[in-house]
């Protein structure tokens, strides 16, 4: 597995001990990597800071059930970004020789975005017809600082995600699923929730979920959470929150270092009778977002945004 070699905290380094480690903990260097026992298995409460793929990531990984997406990988190779694989598996290299690492998986350490690129590593190294079942907690040596996805990965480029209806594709066209893989298939095919991207411009990391008794939209958005809920605020007290009379604002949840504002949607229509109020709402969010440095919020905002706050659940 490779590994960078984190600098010495020395003052020819630029590193020092009590400065931020460059692992991404958000530790200090002497606290993490620079501690004489290794890397303490410390939590990266936002994993994919600085990939402008980190909103899909974080979608992907919490709540779209069936997806693949193609890595942009900074190196050779190809290897295909899937929200579950057969028996919830963290790779899998298939017996076409095509390359897949699990979003969706049980981690074992305070760092996703580690764990996943040991993921890709394991499976460009592995052997036609094998699966990883899980990436294991690892020891870094004094000094170290094992490959994170942003080493791995194109930290501009997004990410093309294809939405499946079913996992179907988990085996090559020309294969039927017997045992524990069909039995595997049939529990995740059932699972699934009726969900689609959005396609406005404008409108990115953007769900639609038939959740059964309503629909839902779960929007990832990018911006600090205070930012953010101070614009949300500003639309709710103008009234202006929803995305139109078949539309309600549920709340958000907190995943992966993100927000996730939730809006209730009538069920009887379409993700694509979405797409335009979707869109319009962007751009009022657009505006809010604009106009917080010049325009603090008045006292009805700041009520707003209290009432906003207190309908937050935390997943990850």
């Amino acid at each position: 597995m490779s590994k960078r070699t984190a600098p010495k905290p020395q003052a020819d380094t630029g590193i020092k001990p009590r400065q931020p480690c460059p692992c991404g903990s958000g530790k200090r260097y002497k606290a993490c990597h620079g501690a004489a026992g290794g890397a303490a298995d410390v939590i990266v409460t936002r994993p994919f800071e600085g990939l402008a793929a980190e909103c899909e990531l974080v979608a992907l990984r919490e709540f779209v059930p069936s997806a693949t997406a193609k890595l942009p990988l900074r190196g050779e190779g190809e290897v295909t970004l899937a929200t579950v694989l057969p028996m919830a598996a963290a790779a899998l290299r298939r017996n076409d020789d095509k390359s897949f690492i699990g979003l969706q998986v049980q981690t074992h350490s305070g760092d996703i975005s580690r764990d996943l690129a040991r993921a890709v590593e394991w499976v460009q190294a592995a052997e036609v017809g094998k699966s990883l079942s899980v990436v294991g907690p690892e020891t870094a040596e004094p000094g170290t600082i094992p490959a994170r996805l942003q080493d791995l990965l194109d930290p501009a480029a997004p990410l093309d995600v294809e939405l499946h209806e079913d996992f179907a594709w988990w085996l090559p066209g020309d294969v039927e699923p017997t045992g524990e893989v069909a039995l595997s298939l049939e529990r995740a095919n059932a699972a699934i929730m009726p969900t689609d991207r959005l396609t406005a411009e404008g409108v990115e990391s953007a769900y639609w979920v038939d959740a059964g008794e309503k629909a839902h939209l779960r929007w990832v958005r990018p911006e600090p959470e205070e930012q953010l809920l101070a614009a949300l605020a500003r639309l709710s007290a103008r009234g202006e929150l929803a995305l139109g009379e078949d539309s309600k604002y549920a709340g958000s949840f907190r995943a992966h270092g993100l927000l996730v504002p939730v809006w209730d949607l009538d069920r009887e229509k379409h993700a694509r009778e979405w797409d335009e109020p979707a869109a319009e709402l962007g751009r009022r969010l657009a505006d809010a977002l604009g106009s917080l440095d010049s325009e603090p919020l008045d006292a009805a905002e700041r009520r707003a945004r209290d009432g906003l706050r207190g309908r937050q659940v935390t997943i990850r």
